[in-house]
């Protein structure tokens, strides 16, 4: 039979890669590389435990943003070795790759919790390779500016700085901390923003000279209504501007939470918002929701759609 082809985008709906298997890549971010795009996420399994019985950081390829080939685990989780950070058991969330110019590596930042430490470790972990799949070579994890660091992202500037975005304090404030050339440790400036705000489930993306921000609360898997800023500078001052969603289930990001702003390569000034409906009862099933980003008289919009194409922006 062949494989069903996709040209559209149904958020919420199960996705099915090449394979016909739906796709596994959760809490994720993309790079776009040499005319391919890279989604990398969360394996999850089956089951109540799914979203602490970690496999690794999984990978899928795709040169149309529809269609996505299965390229594996890219950096699995440890077996034997108990002293390791990665021992299976431990959960690793939110993997970002970025590109760096400078040196060629590709590197992978994500949230690592150690095994049995629940969510008290709160660390960041750091992983490069000389090519998008990897294999990526661990290189330790570490709390960013002797910081708790929970849900984060990444960002590559226009001028090829990188930064990293993290909840921090318990989840209370934002961290924001410039990182060094090499794109693998914080260079040693950081900022405190939405201080007393419990952000988590940052997404950044750059735009006409100014940084837009979507997050949401605090509430475990459960939706909660997504939050908006924008500021000129990335150390802020940061403006907040409210609920970004328009439509059904707003009010809660849409049933989902934000992960990542994804600029679309070859459209200058098009982005999409990438969101993940969680299924903590069986976390294997949990869904995307991808929209396209807005700007509308100084706001971000994300209105939804129950299925969209990329002409949507030939439109604007």
């Amino acid at each position: 039979m062949p494989t069903q082809r996709f040209s559209s985008f149904r958020p919420g709906a199960i996705w099915p890669d090449t394979d016909g298997v739906h796709i596994n890549a959760h809490g994720g971010g993309l790079l776009w590389d040499q005319g391919t795009y890279y989604w990398f996420g969360e394996h999850k399994i089956a089951g109540p435990e799914g979203n602490r019985a970690m496999v690794g950081v999984s990978c899928y390829s795709s040169q149309d943003l529809h269609n996505w080939d299965n390229r594996g685990i890219v950096l699995p989780v440890v077996e034997g070795d108990e002293d390791h950070d990665l021992v299976r058991g431990c959960v690793i969330e939110r993997p970002k790759v970025v590109h760096n110019a400078r040196t060629g590596k590709y590197v992978l930042w994500f949230h690592l919790e150690l095994r049995g430490q629940g969510y008290s470790a709160a660390r960041t972990g750091v992983a490069v390779a000389d090519n998008p799949l990897g294999p990526y070579e661990y290189q330790g994890s570490f709390r960013p500016d002797d910081h708790m660091s929970r849900d984060m992202t990444i960002l590559v500037d226009d001028d090829q700085i990188a930064y990293l975005l993290c909840a921090s304090e318990d989840n209370q404030t934002l961290h924001i901390s410039q990182l060094t050339d090499d794109y693998q440790r914080p260079a040693g400036r950081f900022e405190r923003v939405f201080v007393g705000r419990y952000m988590e489930a940052p997404a950044i993306c750059k735009h006409e000279g100014r940084y837009w921000f979507i997050g949401s609360g605090c509430t475990g898997w459960k939706p909660n209504k997504a939050r908006s800023a924008v500021a000129t500078s990335i150390w802020g001052p940061w403006e907040e501007q409210g609920n970004p969603c328009v439509g059904p289930d707003a009010d809660l990001t849409f049933l989902a939470q934000s992960t990542y702003l994804l600029p679309v390569h070859g459209r200058p000034g098009c982005f999409l918002f990438l969101a993940d409906r969680w299924h903590p009862e069986n976390p294997i099933d949990g869904r995307y929701v991808w929209l396209p980003l807005e700007f509308i008289d100084g706001h971000l919009v994300v209105r939804w759609r129950d299925e969209w194409d990329l002409s949507f922006f030939d439109q604007q």
